[in-house]
């Protein structure tokens, strides 16, 4: 399959293009496309043999939901049984935005599209390029992040061409997205909000909002063998570079120093080492290949870095890669969710 590259300026995007991209979706084919938070991987969310094909084309589970895009509020209510009153006050607070929220579903959204479960994950984007995509398409757009399953999301347009390039057939190129994080999921099935994946809408702005908002365990630990999965993400490793990774936790003069006496050894050893620091502390590693993956004062600049330093070290070949953490408070759950899963929770507490 040959895949169309087009470059979208997100504050004109050309209106041609768009209605292309719709037809290809309204066909049945797939569309890699922006978001605020990463590259998503499109299909009509109402065609099962598109959802079908996106499991395809990313080499994921199918029992593994796909999150149903849609760009306007009120479509929600075509989608779902029932709209609860905390989803309601979610929605007033955060749409359009990085939040994702689980619903009882209406027979019209296939099982294909919610990985066999009675519930469907719906988001309504701010990312100008996707709300114009959606309605081109005249239909909910079914999108996980548009990497090739287990691998960091894509942060930028030439990731997913890397992943997908001969296995859809479009890609629309909107420049590097704002978040760099995929959405909060959020499941409103229950008496309190339940917190599924984390992400830019933190735990701590959901506590202004409900007096009880609850963690997933999966969201802080691995799942535990045969549990499916509720929600994109969940599963045991993810986001995950092609290196082995460990993740450090602890004092952070202590996980510097510890990360330097591995290095040191490794290197010795003959093997190639990657380590993600910090802006604070990349300066201190003077073995191996360092890639700082933003700021401790500025946590956003991890999560908007991230992926991209991930997909970085793939390029370079690294044989092992160490990482830093951070705090797990506001953006730094999420953070450290996505560190912790791409580490394959090879955790060490120093």
């Amino acid at each position: 399959m040959n895949t169309k590259i087009v470059l979208l300026n997100p504050e004109c995007p050309d209106e041609a293009a768009l209605q292309e991209a719709g037809q290809i979706l309204r066909d049945g084919g797939l569309v890699g496309f922006p978001t605020e938070t990463v590259y998503g991987l499109g299909g009509n969310a109402l065609d099962k043999d598109a959802s079908l094909k996106i499991y395809a084309a990313k080499g994921r589970p199918s029992n593994n939901p796909l999150i149903v895009h849609i760009a306007h509020r009120d479509e929600v209510y075509d989608l779902v049984r029932e709209v609860p009153d905390m989803a309601e006050i979610l929605m007033d607070a955060f749409w359009p935005g990085p939040m994702t929220l689980i619903m009882k579903k209406k027979p019209l959204v296939p099982d294909e599209t919610t990985g066999g479960l009675d519930t469907v994950a719906v988001r309504f984007p701010s990312d100008p390029i996707a709300q114009a995509l959606i309605a081109a398409a005249r239909v909910p757009i079914a999108a996980p992040s548009g990497n090739l399953s287990g691998r960091p999301s894509p942060t930028m347009a030439q990731h997913m061409i890397e992943d997908m390039s001969g296995r859809i057939e479009m890609i629309i190129d909107g420049g590097q997205v704002g978040i760099g994080l995929e959405s909060t999921i959020i499941d409103c099935t229950e008496d309190v909000p339940i917190i599924l994946r984390p992400g830019f809408i933190s735990q701590e702005m959901l506590e202004e909002l409900f007096e009880y908002v609850t963690v997933d365990r999966a969201s802080v630990g691995p799942m535990k063998e045969g549990e499916r999965p509720k929600a994109p993400g969940m599963m045991y490793r993810h986001y995950a570079p092609k290196a082995p990774m460990t993740l450090f936790e602890g004092d952070t003069e202590a996980v510097v120093a510890r990360i330097c006496a591995l290095a040191e050894a490794d290197a010795a050893a003959g093997k190639t080492v990657g380590i993600i620091g910090t802006d604070e502390t990349f300066a201190r590693y003077q073995v191996g290949v360092v890639r700082s993956f933003g700021s401790r004062e500025h946590v956003n600049t991890v999560a908007h870095n991230l992926f991209a330093v991930l997909r970085e070290f793939d390029d370079l070949n690294v044989d092992v890669i160490y990482a830093e953490s951070v705090p797990k408070k506001g953006i730094g759950l999420a953070i450290m969710n996505r560190l912790s899963k791409a580490a394959g929770y090879h955790i060490e507490r120093v």
